[in-house]
């Protein structure tokens, strides 16, 4: 896992390195960090939302008259979850038209 790491670690630092002109490698990364941060956001919340609805499922489950206490913190749990998806993706869009002008 370590030499994995350490190549991958290489492997992106050499490019740099072995470039004749930086002038557009520069906005390359943005691209980049946008779109992970992004996919990173959205498999962090499908996560937390899938345990927030199998939790609350799961107290339905075991209490189904608490049915109606139980569903109106889960929606408002799950709209603080889908926020960070909406933010992620306003800040991706804010860093690609800040870094390519456009």
């Amino acid at each position: 896992m370590t030499v994995a790491l350490t190549a991958v670690a290489l492997f992106l630092v050499s490019t740099p390195a072995f470039a004749q002109d930086g002038g557009m490698s520069a906005g390359a990364g943005f691209g980049l960090g946008a779109g992970l941060s992004m996919g990173l956001a959205a498999l962090g919340c499908g996560m937390g939302q899938g345990r927030a609805t199998a939790s609350a499922v799961e107290g339905i489950a075991r209490n189904p008259q608490a049915a109606g206490k139980i569903q109106t913190p889960m929606i408002i749990g799950l709209v603080f979850i889908e926020t960070l998806v909406l933010f992620t993706f306003a800040f991706g869009f804010m860093v690609r038209t800040s870094a390519f002008g456009g």
